[in-house]
């Protein structure tokens, strides 16, 4: 028999048995909790309208991260030309958005993030209420067609989710998207005149051949599907679709804009009204409903490069049903993987949503281009399936090989992987056997110059996080730079440089071109062939061909050896540049700085030639032809707003004073970015902007893409955690950390000190703690050239 004693003990066993349990329960769901909250609050630190104002460029819709589908509002329709002159205005428009704007045009599933030149703007949809009217209007105009107005009051942007009233029609819009489709929610007023206006002419950089042709095709009372293909940027682009209603329309129908002759016996029909088929060149399309008071009607509409049937199972496969909270939490929960994949903690509040809209802004390109089942539209324009990758496009290479493909190789590496293999089938489809040099949505746009795949690829070799066969690498690199008709390549091939005569932008060309040749040299390296090594290695040196030591710059040469007497070093326009001039572009030789630094006057000389740099006023007169250089992104002379600067300041680490480049970096994180609209100094260019801001408020940056190295700067954050796809983490420290102790004291690695102002990438790929110790002096003492 048990005593009443042992029941007693037994009876209090159990109690604290569950309480024990309950408490666990209650840390449990705490830590829910605290990992809800954290990823809420990560969110919450993004503003998508970073960048819509002045140069920035970028978009505040709804996207995954690295979506196809990236929906956003367009608030003004410009053309490209006006009486056959190139419109200035359009300029503004590159990703449809300007935060001054008042109007709504409607909302457009496809855009570029801050690229500077443009394309896309496809198959916009607008919600209207009472008469029709299929006119956009002039946004000067209220009420002159089917835009409205709108305010930033009733305007919301978070990653994966927008939201906006259309103040003309009391409706209130709501969008978030999947990889390949867009989740539209329109919440209406009472009305027996409710539409939805599907304009096919309107585009990104249009002109009057911008519409090559369109296709609709009626399916029921609530599917739709077509193509259309246009001639922009991208000089031939399919682009095939799937729209789904929520409600059946009660009746439908379209206007044709565009002058045919013929139409074969179509004219028979009355096309206009409830006809299941619409073709054309310019054409917009509406759908009519009754509503109730608040009655929601949404759409689903679906991407494909490759067919109606590629987009109807695309939109199949990623929303099957009508949730639209559903898929708005989903896609916000990718973003919330994403953005965790640095934790960063700050002094100010500005600083933390400057860094996450950043790192944000990084995740919005290169984009999925292949449907669910693996089919993409190639090159070649054939249909082709991906097998081992996912096949990306948008590489605005000349850009992003600079920080933001290095990014991926520490916090995207499968993802990278892919884009490089994506590279590697371009140049297998591509007629001249080349890598992208402007990769975009089956078409190469040819802009900008150099042949930066192949830093990308390199970069990815010394930092093993590519799969690639190095000999498959070496062979497309090699193929790409021996094609004698591309940019001057001929000449660069015979003479060593590209002469001006011949070829425009011949200095930047030149220096492009023989980094990029040392990053071949480094493939052929790893790939064990040593002629190819020798052979690019040797191509490596022709910066020296164009560098005139009397001047002291670098400067354009004639076919003929002699060097162009009309030279002015400050002119960014016409004197042998691109987007820059020879103080800043002439800086470029990022494979032999220490030889570059010995032919500009040495170790004590040279940062006296960088300060001038950020001291110098640049005169208006310079800059004034040039759409990629505005005040916003000049300090003096260095134009951080444009790319090819983006490694001076951290040129003094190669100089005997170092601690330059530590107090340089932190003004430009302080002065040149912000969480506000303009807080982008100039065009986010496909995320290398941000890229640059995100190393940077760590504390190193990839001046040698294709090296295993970083140049050690001043980091802005007061600590950080890189979550790494191999499961280990880089804890980044930093001690006495304050708004003016801008300056390095020492950097220790897991403890051990180093000894120069370099990181390699296996102290972040083996994971461990980055410690900077700073302080409000120089240490003159730390990596003593």
């Amino acid at each position: 028999m048990i005593s009443y004693k042992e029941i007693k003990i037994v009876t209090i066993l159990v109690i604290i048995s569950i309480l024990v349990s309950c408490k666990k329960q209650e840390v449990n769901n705490s830590s829910v909790t605290l990992q809800t909250k954290k990823a809420k609050n990560l969110i919450q630190y993004v503003n998508p309208f970073v960048g819509t104002k002045n140069m920035g460029h970028t978009f505040p819709g709804a996207t995954t991260p690295f979506g196809m589908v990236q929906l956003s509002p367009e608030t003004n329709q410009q053309t490209m030309y006006i009486d056959g002159k190139y419109n200035a205005d359009a300029y503004k428009y590159c990703s449809g958005y300007q935060y001054e704007d008042s109007t709504i045009f409607g909302f457009t599933h496809t855009h570029l993030s801050g690229t500077g030149h443009s394309d896309l703007g496809d198959f916009l949809i607008m919600p209207t209420t009472g008469k029709l009217n299929l006119s956009p209007g002039i946004a000067s105009e209220p009420k002159s067609g089917y835009h409205s107005q709108f305010s930033h009051k009733n305007e919301v942007a978070e990653p994966g989710y927008y939201k906006v009233n259309l103040d003309d029609y009391n409706i209130k819009a709501e969008l978030t998207a999947s990889d390949r489709v867009g989740f539209h929610q329109y919440t209406f007023p009472k009305s027996n005149n409710s539409h939805i206006i599907f304009d096919l002419i309107s585009n990104i950089y249009n002109h009057k051949d911008k519409n090559v042709w369109t296709f609709i095709r009626i399916e029921n009372d609530s599917t739709v599907t077509g193509f259309r293909q246009t001639h922009g940027w991208a000089r031939t682009r399919k682009v095939f679709f799937a729209m789904k209603f929520s409600k059946p329309f009660k009746s439908y129908g379209h206007k044709k804009y565009d002058d045919s002759e013929y139409n074969g016996f179509y004219r028979r029909f009355n096309e206009e009204e409830n006809f299941p088929e619409m073709a054309g060149k310019e054409i917009r399309a509406f759908f009519n409903f009754d509503t109730k008071e608040n009655e929601r009607i949404n759409i689903k509409f679906a991407l494909s490069s490759v067919s109606t049937n590629g987009a109807l199972e695309n939109l199949e496969t990623e929303i099957p049903h009508w949730d639209f909270n559903k898929t708005k939490l989903e896609t916000q929960q990718k973003w919330n993987n994403e953005l965790s994949k640095i934790e960063v903690e700050t002094e100010t509040l500005e600083q933390k949503e400057t860094f996450y809209s950043a790192l944000y802004h990084t995740m919005l390109g290169p984009i999925i281009y292949e449907d669910v089942d693996g089919q993409y539209m190639g090159l070649d324009q054939n249909t082709h399936k991906s097998d081992g990758f996912i096949n990306h496009t948008v590489f605005s290479l000349w850009d992003t090989y600079r920080a933001l493909h290095p990014l991926f190789n520490i916090i995207q590496p499968k993802r990278n992987n892919d884009m490089i293999k994506s590279m590697l089938a371009h140049h297998d489809q591509s007629v001249h056997k080349m890598l992208p040099i402007w990769s975009h949505y089956a078409n190469e746009n040819w802009c900008m110059i150099g042949y930066h795949s192949v830093s990308v690829i390199a970069d990815a070799i010394a930092k093993e996080t590519t799969d690639v066969d190095a000999k498959r690498a070496f062979e497309a690199s090699k193929n790409t730079a021996s094609v004698g008709y591309f940019d001057g390549l001929d000449s660069y091939m015979q003479k060593g440089y590209v002469p001006e005569d011949e070829s425009s932008s011949s200095v930047s060309k030149t220096l492009e071109f023989a980094y990029d040749d040392w990053c071949i040299a480094q493939i052929a390296k790893k790939a064990n062939i040593e002629e190819g090594y020798s052979n690019f290695m040797k191509r490596s040196e022709n910066y020296k061909n164009v560098f005139d030591s009397e001047i002291n710059y670098m400067r354009p040469k004639l076919s003929n050896g002699e060097w162009r007497k009309e030279f002015d070093p400050l002119d960014t326009h016409g004197q042998g540049f691109i987007e820059g001039n020879a103080w800043n572009y002439g800086l470029y030789v990022p494979q032999n700085l220490d030889k570059m630094i010995e032919m500009m006057g040495g170790k004590d000389e040279f940062p006296l030639y960088l300060d001038k740099i950020f001291t110098t006023e640049i005169e208006d007169k310079y800059i004034e032809k040039n759409e990629d250089i505005t005040r916003d992104g000049i300090i003096g002379n260095y134009v951080h707003g444009n790319e090819p600067g983006h490694h001076i300041p951290y040129l003094y680490n190669w100089t005997n004073q170092p601690w330059k480049t530590q107090q340089r970096v932190r003004m430009i994180l302080d002065t040149m970015y912000s969480n506000a609209e303009d807080g982008l100094c100039g065009n986010d260019d496909a995320g290398q902007m941000s890229a640059w801001y995100v190393f940077s408020a760590l504390g190193f940056y990839p001046v040698l893409p294709g090296s295993n190295q970083y140049a050690i700067g001043s980091p802005m954050v007061i600590n950080a955690i890189i979550n790494l796809e191999n499961g280990k983490k880089v804890t980044i420290l930093t001690k006495n950390q304050g708004k003016e102790n801008v300056f390095v004291q020492k950097v220790e690695v897991n403890g051990v000190e180093v000894t120069s102002a370099t990181l390699k990438h296996s102290d972040i790929a083996n994971g461990g703690s980055i410690t900077y110790f700073l302080g409000n002096k120089p240490n003159k003492n730390w990596n003593k050239n």
